[in-house]
């Protein structure tokens, strides 16, 4: 893992959580802890766990920077900005995969909460990351109990390298996920 002091969190998640819903609540707790614990939240711009993230970070009194994906024409399958995620700062991109390239290489940890597609796929592009560059890697954190029994099948079903899962930790409630990263930079002093 890095050795720099984690400052910039992303947030990453499904669009289509809506206030209320669990998942939605979790990604504006985590980020309200994160905040008032003074970690910059980063995010999609999007709504769901993006538009959690920054009412979160808000309320604990942070300020968050969102990386977005502006289309050269609408596309029927992605939720675009979304007009009620009032970040503080924008990074725009021409690109899906852009945006998510940009949100990971510009912070120092990457969290996942629930969502579809597009959660897979940056699942997938901070895993593989990871492994490419561990020793030098940003960590991962899987927000929720269901990511165990992913992964389980994952280790059952897939070709997984040695140390591959160990470059995730799971957790359950936004304390943890503080406790963590705290840990994380203590080791890093």
């Amino acid at each position: 893992m890095d050795k720099s002091i984690i400052k910039k969190i992303a947030f990453l998640g499904g669009a289509g959580w809506e206030k209320g819903e669990k998942t939605y609540e979790d990604s504006f707790n985590v980020a309200k802890l994160l905040a008032e614990n003074g970690y910059e939240v980063v995010n999609g711009g999007g709504p769901g766990v993006m538009r959690a993230a920054t009412n979160g970070a808000h309320d604990g009194g942070g300020k968050v920077l969102a990386v977005t994906y502006h289309p050269n024409k609408p596309k029927k399958n992605y939720e675009g900005v979304d007009k009620d995620n009032h970040f503080d700062e924008e990074v725009y991109t021409l690109d899906y995969f852009d945006r998510t390239k940009v949100m990971l290489q510009n912070t120092d940890l990457h969290i996942l909460f629930n969502g579809a597609t597009g959660t897979i796929s940056e699942f997938g592009m901070t895993w593989a990351s990871s492994r490419i560059h561990e020793g030098d890697n940003k960590p991962i954190i899987l927000y929720g109990a269901f990511w165990k029994e992913l992964i389980k099948d994952f280790q059952e079903h897939m070709k997984l390298r040695p140390g591959e899962v160990e470059l995730l930790k799971i957790c359950t409630t936004p304390q943890e996920v503080l406790e963590y990263i705290e840990g994380l930079n203590k080791r890093n002093t």
